[in-house]
């Protein structure tokens, strides 16, 4: 049976990582970008040869096009796209917030996800594939002051709009909206939270789902 082959972003570590370890265990291929080019270089020696490392900013699009690019060719085909890289901010709220954190946020989480969901859309149109994008509870329920949340809105509200776009030709996207996860993203060990293994299960789930089911959504929430 041929391997299928996901592209992920923000692989280096956390969600990214462990869904691009999760890929490879259930038989798929993985093309693995951040900037951390020895930490994804690391990660696709663990691998093995079912493993691309391509270092490269996914705020740029010629990059994300290049890599994208470079994963059909070693592999012939990329049937799905993870949009994982994201950002937080160090100062919450709007009044103390920090409009250069503001920009660099909305480089990450909006306009890197869309160059996602660009550069692969040409390749996903021939596999009738799949994007991922990783929302989160804060874009579903409203926290006081908080901009990063807002920018999950967006990735929901847009990953709705796009699987409307994508049914067009027999392609589905999935919105993987978890809680609290213990990854680097946070400063502190989270240990009572949910793990990074948690949502890469939830992303096989919607990309091993029967092809004439599309799973719009995943919501995780720690239990405790």
């Amino acid at each position: 049976m041929t391997r299928k082959t996901l592209f992920i972003t923000g692989a280096s570590s956390g969600i990214g990582a462990a869904t691009a370890r999760a890929a490879v265990d259930a038989g798929w291929n993985v093309g693995l970008m951040a900037r951390s080019a020895d930490k994804i270089t690391a990660l696709a020696e663990e691998l093995g040869g079912a493993a691309l490392a391509l270092p490269g900013n996914v705020t740029q699009l010629a990059v994300q096009e290049q890599g994208l690019l470079a994963l059909q060719e070693a592999f012939g085909a990329v049937d799905a796209a993870f949009a994982n890289a994201g950002m937080g901010l160090s100062t919450p709220g709007t009044e103390n917030g920090d409009p250069k954190e503001w920009e660099a946020l909305v480089q990450l989480n909006i306009l890197g996800l869309l160059y996602t969901a660009k550069a692969a859309m040409p390749y996903l149109k021939e596999t009738q594939g799949q994007m991922v994008l990783t929302g989160s509870v804060a874009g579903r329920q409203h926290i006081k002051g908080s901009i990063y949340g807002a920018s999950k809105w967006f990735v929901h509200g847009y990953a709705g709009n796009l699987a409307e776009e994508m049914r067009e030709w027999g392609g589905r996207c999935t919105v993987i909206a978890p809680g609290m996860v213990d990854t680097p993203f946070f400063d502190t060990p989270r240990p009572d939270k949910l793990m990074p293994e948690d949502v890469a299960e939830a992303v096989m789930l919607a990309l091993n789902a029967n092809p004439r089911n599309t799973v719009r959504e995943v919501f995780l929430f720690p239990t405790n």
